[in-house]
């Protein structure tokens, strides 16, 4: 199965929140609030330059999306920060990675130094596999730091490689 993984547009906001909303809704991998509205999320994940939003599309439709941004500001603006979201029907398509795989090249094109990742979710052993697999490390992980639904309090991970 074919994508084409490319910088979002505004058209294709209504496909991204189609994405976001049910991992958000959710509340297993992401710190958002569950109740993040429509208009909070689009202004949190559509990023400016240095940062990007970018989306897995087939046929028009957005199967996944990404966005990345500097972690810190000032001293810290030369490491990035990357976030991620696939659509459940589209899972184990190899489109995490091959998003993953997009902004560390563009991370890298854009002058970042390193790639950071502040809370991978510890129970989320899917995604912490797939990162470790291209290259990241875990430095730290916060005992207890976020709240799962059903879980109850599980560790967050700080991941970083360099770019």
């Amino acid at each position: 199965m074919t994508y084409e993984i490319r910088p979002a547009r505004a058209s294709d906001w209504p496909g991204i929140w189609a994405v976001l909303e049910p991992v958000i809704r959710a509340g297993e991998t992401f710190t958002w609030d569950r109740d993040t509205t429509e208009e909070t999320a689009r202004s949190k994940w559509l990023k400016e330059a240095p940062g990007l939003t970018f989306v897995a599309v087939r046929d028009g439709d957005v199967l996944g999306t990404g966005e990345l941004h500097p972690n810190q500001g000032g001293g810290g603006s030369h490491v990035a920060n990357a976030g991620y979201m696939v659509h459940a029907d589209h899972g184990g398509q190899g489109i995490a990675r091959a998003l993953c795989a997009y902004s560390l090249v563009a991370a890298r094109d854009a002058g970042f130094k390193a790639m950071q990742f502040n809370a991978v979710v510890e129970s989320n052993v899917r995604a912490v596999g797939l990162w470790q697999s291209m290259g990241f490390r875990i430095l730290a992980t916060i005992p207890e730091a976020f709240h799962h639904p059903t879980l109850g309090y599980v560790g967050l991970h700080v991941m970083y490689q360099e770019l």
